[in-house]
Parts: structure tokens; sequence; C-alpha cells
């Protein structure tokens, strides 16, 4: 499963974080991807592959790469 992902994008995660929280914010955008999650601001990079098999939705509303 490929997911389009952009800076400033909001993710909705299978599995909730530690902090009870199950939604992250995209930071950076690349082979790896660096995302803050929104309960406790930790953020980590993760590999995109990774990251795409963990996403369950992705809400858009980060900016375009046109």
């Amino acid at each position: 499963m490929v997911v389009a992902l952009a800076v400033g994008d909001t993710v909705q995660m299978r599995k909730k974080h530690p902090c009870g929280s199950e939604m992250l914010t995209v930071l950076r955008v690349g082979s790896d991807v660096r995302i803050r999650w929104l309960g406790c601001h930790r953020d980590l990079t993760l590999e995109r592959v990774k990251l795409e098999t963990t996403t369950r939705k992705v809400i858009t509303g980060g900016q375009s790469d046109v």
C-alpha cells in the first residue's frame, strides 16, 4: 500500500502510542519520515515502509510537492 505523505499531514496509526494517542503529524518526508505524536509531542524518525504498514488513515493538510 503506497501512502502519499506531505509535511503537515495528520496520520492515524493502527495501534496507540503509550501516551494514549494514535494520531501524529508528519514533520519531514523522504526515504525516512520524521513524525511527532500529538499526545506527548515526542518525535522520531521511521522508515517510510514501516510507517506505511502501520498507518490506518492519512488526513491531508500538509504542503503538496507540486
